[in-house]
């Protein structure tokens, strides 16, 4: 503990006595300036510097009022403090050792009879430290503190008995306490709230990468039961080829059983994976996964939560791989949720485009205009039997869109529209069937 405090004196006073630290200008945006009318804090970066040369001045009057003479020595005992105010300027730690060490000089050429500290040398004393302790740090202004105590004891019960004279270290010694105080507990404030906004920093990163796990997690269980089907479907067609051959060569028969056991060995690792990334309180869907086609239900679930809503689908209406269907609903189903939750009583419009190239959505709302109507069950919709809820996901929105749209190598353009509105679109490839042939 001991090897740590003197390694503190060292290294905030006398390690660095020497060190050449200009005190830099006040950005525009600085806490310091916020007092000042916006359109001239550009101008107002100086104001520090010109706050020092202010006490400068005012150590200087004490000084001039105090000389008790004129001549060079009363020139010296009366710029010496003054040279240690501005030297805070561009060296900190020294200008508290030159305070300190030409405290008795100041004192003794001025003729002033309250040791240890002339009133120039008094004011002087206490503006560096403060100046100091605002440039370094509680642990320095502490250090500064514990100096001058030790200075202002010796000087009293030594000199001070020799000599006779007063001395005024308890007064400094109170004054300076209660300035470093302030200041040592304005910086431990300042500095608990940096950390606290690096934490909170660190917290939002850790919560986006966390919620993009989530994401990709509901998307590989979803897509679980897609490969699933396929893999199933491989594996009964390999088992049933033989079958369909007369005779079938012992080759063939040997090929189409290795194609079966390879499938069966996929669909074990897949729930194997599976029940990995399963949270604890997840439920294996009892319907399939939804496709395009289950895209009416959910528009009239929306429309019974409130919403208006209406749907258009252009193009070539074909088949598409499941997986894409699935991320298509996915995305409308979340964009269609948004709607609800954000923006209360807009009218909302799905496009579906079904083009050569692959599949177009464009899901966009209207402003706000009240509240939407209570949101009712599924099971209690009207007569049309049971529809699919509004969202199942995590409520990630966005972040669980571009997921999707980035597995499928597509793209996705978001943000508000002109009319206070916002607008989601989404473009996905679909390579035709036979294109590769």
């Amino acid at each position: 503990m001991t090897l740590d405090a003197l390694g503190g004196l060292r290294a905030d006073l006398a390690g660095d006595a020497l060190a050449y630290r200009p005190l830099p200008p006040l950005a525009p945006d600085s806490p310091a300036l916020r007092f000042l009318p916006r359109r001239i804090r550009p101008y107002a970066g100086r104001l520090p510097h010109a706050a020092v040369g202010f006490l400068a001045l005012v150590t200087f009057l004490l000084g001039f009022e105090n000389a008790g003479g004129s001549g060079p020595v009363a020139f010296v005992s009366c710029l010496t403090p003054v040279a240690a105010v501005l030297l805070t300027l561009i060296r900190p730690a020294s200008a508290f050792w030159l305070s300190i060490g030409s405290t008795p000089f100041v004192a003794y050429l001025s003729g002033y009879d309250g040791w240890p500290w002339a009133p120039n040398s008094f004011a002087a004393h206490l503006f560096v430290m403060v100046i100091v302790a605002l440039r370094t740090g509680p642990r320095a202004a502490a250090w500064m503190w514990v100096i001058t105590a030790a200075y202002a004891a010796f000087t009293s019960f030594f000199l001070g008995m020799s000599s006779g004279y007063g001395s005024n270290g308890a007064e400094m010694l109170f004054f300076s306490a209660l300035f470093l105080l302030v200041i040592a507990v304005v910086q431990i404030r300042r500095q608990a709230d940096r950390e606290v906004t690096a934490q909170q920093t660190v917290t939002a990163v850790e919560r986006s990468r966390r919620t993009l796990l989530e994401e990709r997690t509901t998307i590989a269980r979803e897509l679980h039961d897609v490969v699933a089907h396929h893999m199933s479907v491989v594996a009964i067609q390999a088992e049933a080829a033989p079958y369909r051959v007369e005779n079938p060569p012992p080759e063939l028969e040997q090929a189409f059983r290795t194609i079966r056991e390879n499938a069966v060995a996929a669909l074990t690792e897949l729930r194997r994976i599976l029940g990995v990334v399963r949270a604890e309180d997840y439920e294996a869907p009892d319907a399939p996964q939804p496709t395009l086609a289950d895209l009416h239900g959910l528009v009239d679930n929306v429309r019974e939560a409130g919403l208006d809503v209406s749907m258009a689908v252009t193009g070539a209406v074909r088949e598409l791989p499941q997986g894409v269907e699935l991320s298509a609903y996915r995305i409308v189903q979340e964009a269609l949720s948004n709607v609800l939750r954000h923006a209360p009583g807009a009218d909302a419009k799905v496009e579906v485009s079904h083009v050569l190239g692959g599949l177009g959505l464009r899901i966009a709302n209207g402003p706000a205009r009240g509240l939407v109507k209570p949101t009712r069950h599924p099971a209690a919709a009207a007569e049309g039997g049971p529809r699919p809820p509004l969202s199942t996901g995590a409520g990630h929105g966005i972040t669980g869109m571009r997921e999707r749209v980035t597995m499928l190598g597509g793209e996705m353009t978001d943000g508000p529209t002109d009319d206070g509105g916002y607008e989601v679109a989404v473009f996905v490839p679909v390579q035709r069937e036979g294109a590769d042939q």
